[in-house]
């Protein structure tokens, strides 16, 4: 048996795996996220632990002889995160979140410092990043900043808890601006143009290793057995990918979870950071990906349900979805960057907007308008990913939160010109990857662990609409490039 933790932004989700593939239980914990000033987002790792014991304590009641013959743990969560210790241990301050835009200025001091950043990291300097974040409590905080001891990223910061050691793995610790992602190693030079060097930054391994082994007293409270591994892990993203099968050079996926991601498996280091584009490396060794990310998908669904009244997501859709071809070509335009952009744009600035607004429209041209500015949002940023030409698309899957609406899928497909492939338990996303990466750092083998799930439906592309959506997709960004220089 397997546990695979998975710490995202508003959950942390355990699961556990059985080495047939059975998933036997599976447990969450609700978290928030605190935002004292704009542009801001912060968790106490402190409200991690304590949804980490919820959940223990949840399987130990639901599922007691699974628990106790677990061999392995897997960690996945949410990357980015700047978890800041002092030498003892102790956490510093709330950690800030992937999704923090206050580092910008930082950013271009940071690009300014290393002209080789992207050849070296593989990334663009983004706020979301961990290192212009330590750059920004250096310049603000430097109180704290002259404290820091240890960094950690959030699913590290829950090994530390749960083994004592500080150690991270390639695919999260790419995402930190201070790897050499080519060389899976940390990089002096990026270190040092944050102030840091490698003895602020945990050990590596890969995700499939070994890295460390539970506390015995941990346990004893959890009703698990003696000399429990922990595995590497992996940052959320790459761990899905794991817990999908999509391990091989040009599989791939979509996801509409809280942010909105497009990922693509490779067989080598193929950065383009001039289009905001992400190469990181993969959770298995000598294994990397491509990777575009919008900050604000699935979550600004939930936005607009809220903001104007509708029951639930689940009734935007609904709504959404209710809209014919003819009305869609008149619906207002929606630009979906509540939280600042990613890919392709690196905007933190950028904001949403709502735009074309007349008497005419109404909920569900609202709705529309605001699925269909998602979509077009990871539209453009899967148009930064570059495969070459001996390593072609093989699949994309459908995974995240809001693949659960077809209709939404069959859209995305559309807009895409690309078949999307819904899989059984896709919304387990990492907590099975987190699992499956136990389960090879117990010695299983990749080509009987990382196996696919059964396929549930296949998306594939109508032609119906096609000249409405290229139509509105050219005005969607159109209407970006209009306002880039108003988002002040």
């Amino acid at each position: 048996m397997y546990l695979g933790l998975d710490l995202g932004t508003s959950e942390l989700k355990a699961l556990l795996l059985a080495d047939d593939h059975r998933i036997v239980g599976v447990a969450r914990a609700h978290l928030t996220v605190e935002r004292p000033h704009p542009l801001w987002s912060e968790q106490a790792p402190a409200q991690w632990w304590s949804a980490l014991e919820e959940v223990m304590r949840a399987l130990g009641k639901s599922h007691p002889e699974e628990l106790a013959a677990v061999r392995a743990i897997g960690l996945s969560g949410q990357m980015h995160g700047a978890t800041l210790l002092d030498a003892e241990g102790e956490v510093l301050r709330p950690a800030i979140l992937w999704n923090d835009g206050r580092s910008g200025a930082q950013c271009e001091a940071l690009t300014r410092a290393v002209p080789r950043l992207g050849e070296i990291a593989g990334n663009l300097a983004m706020p979301g990043f961990t290192a212009p974040k330590l750059m920004w409590v250096r310049e603000h905080e430097p109180e704290i900043f002259h404290r820091v001891a240890r960094v950690l990223l959030p699913k590290d910061w829950l090994r530390f808890m749960l083994s004592g050691e500080a150690v991270s793995e390639m695919s999260d610790a790419a995402g930190t601006l201070w790897l050499d992602v080519g060389a899976r190693d940390w990089s002096d030079e990026l270190l040092a143009a944050t102030g840091l060097t490698r003895a602020h930054m945990p050990r590596l391994v890969e995700g499939s290793e070994v890295s460390a082994q539970l506390k015995p007293e941990l346990a004893v409270r959890w009703g698990l057995g003696n000399d429990v591994l922990i595995a590497g892990g992996a940052g959320d993203n790459a761990a899905s990918a794991v817990g999908m099968g999509l391990v091989e050079p040009g599989q791939g996926f979509v996801s509409l979870g809280t942010s909105g991601v497009v990922f693509v498996s490779t067989d080598r280091f193929l950065p383009n950071p001039a289009q905001a584009m992400h190469a990181f490396c993969h959770a298995l060794p000598r294994r990397w990906h491509q990777m575009s990310v919008m900050l604000s998908a699935a979550s600004a669904v939930s936005w607009a349900a809220k903001t104007f009244k509708f029951a639930d997501e689940a009734a935007l859709l609904e709504a959404a979805a209710s809209a014919s071809v003819v009305q869609r070509a008149h619906c207002p335009l929606f630009l979906p960057y509540l939280s600042g952009e990613r890919s392709p744009h690196n905007n933190p600035n950028a904001q949403g907007v709502l735009f074309g607004l007349t008497h005419a429209h109404g909920p569900a041209e609202i709705a529309y308008a605001v699925v269909e500015g998602v979509s077009f949002g990871l539209r453009d940023g899967s148009d930064t990913l570059r495969l070459p030409a001996d390593m072609p698309l093989r699949e994309m899957a459908l995974v995240g939160g809001g693949a659960r609406s077809v209709w939404w899928g069959q859209l995305l497909a559309d807009i895409f010109g690309v078949t999307l492939t819904l899989y059984a338990g896709s919304e387990t996303g990492g907590a099975l990857g987190a699992a499956r990466l136990a389960w090879l750092a117990d010695g299983g083998d990749v080509a009987r662990v990382c196996t696919l799930p059964p396929v549930k439906q296949q998306l594939v592309p109508s032609g119906d609409g096609a000249a409405v959506h290229a139509a509105r997709h050219a005005r969607f960004q159109a209407l970006y490039a209009a306002l880039r220089d108003q988002f002040q």
